[in-house]
């Protein structure tokens, strides 16, 4: 964990600035209209997964050591791998209009994996806190170096932050949140909707990114579980 929240907070590279300055030079290209269509869109659907429906994400499990909770956590992570490794396999096969189809398909996914690991850290999903705590878990997967480490410093500091918390989650910056979802997954995801090969890059794009997606959730869970005043045994 300590090596992850290194990870977290190192600058970003030469690299890594340039890229950010690219994908930030073509959305100021974009008009204003297909940006608020866009974050639109991307919030109503976040909205719709997060708060619109009741997910039945386990039972909370309760008075358990961290080791026998990520024995199950890991086993979920490689379930969901498995999973959006054969739909992104079966979208990209069906060109554009399917890959298209990937994205939503894709996101329902990833969130309810969240779910599943949130219940299986002990924590209720039916808490607005805790729903949005999983959309920053999300969004510090999906982000460039420079936003990862703002939102890494409100979840690190994250029992201070929930005291703070917004009214309604419109308030949620989710301009930021559709940019940097969608500049991070460009590349990753871009060529799922080319003809031939989109099969197979659907396919392993989707293992590794719920893979890292599953890794930075973890870590995040980690830090609360060591910042409790009265941790839980670890070996029992």
């Amino acid at each position: 964990m300590l090596i992850w929240q290194r990870k977290m907070q190192k600058s970003p590279s030469v690299a890594e600035v340039i890229s950010k300055r690219v994908q930030d030079k073509i959305n100021g290209f974009i008009p204003e209209k297909v940006h608020q269509g866009i974050t639109s869109t991307i919030e109503n659907l976040f909205k719709a997964v997060l708060f619109g429906v009741k997910y039945t994400s386990g039972e909370i499990l309760e008075d358990r050591s961290l080791v026998f909770r990520e024995a199950y956590i890991k086993k979920q992570i490689r379930f969901y791998q498995k999973t959006a490794s054969a739909e992104g396999a079966v979208t990209g096969a069906g060109g554009i209009l399917m890959g298209l189809a990937d994205f939503p398909i894709f996101i329902v996914i990833k969130i309810k994996l969240l779910f599943e690991m949130a219940s299986l850290y002990g924590y209720d999903v039916k808490d607005y806190r805790e729903r949005l705590y999983i959309l920053y878990v999300f969004q510090l997967t999906f982000s460039s170096q420079q936003r990862r480490n703002a939102i890494f410093h409100i979840l690190e500091h994250w029992e201070a932050y929930r005291a703070k918390l917004p009214d309604r989650v419109d308030d949620f910056d989710w301009r930021s949140f559709q940019q940097e979802y969608r500049d991070y997954l460009d590349l990753a995801k871009m060529a799922q909707l080319l003809p031939v090969i989109g099969s197979a890059v659907g396919a392993v794009a989707n293992y590794k990114l719920v893979a890292k997606l599953g890794e930075t959730a973890m870590n995040c869970y980690r830090m609360r579980y060591f910042a409790r005043s009265e941790p839980l045994q670890l070996n029992s």
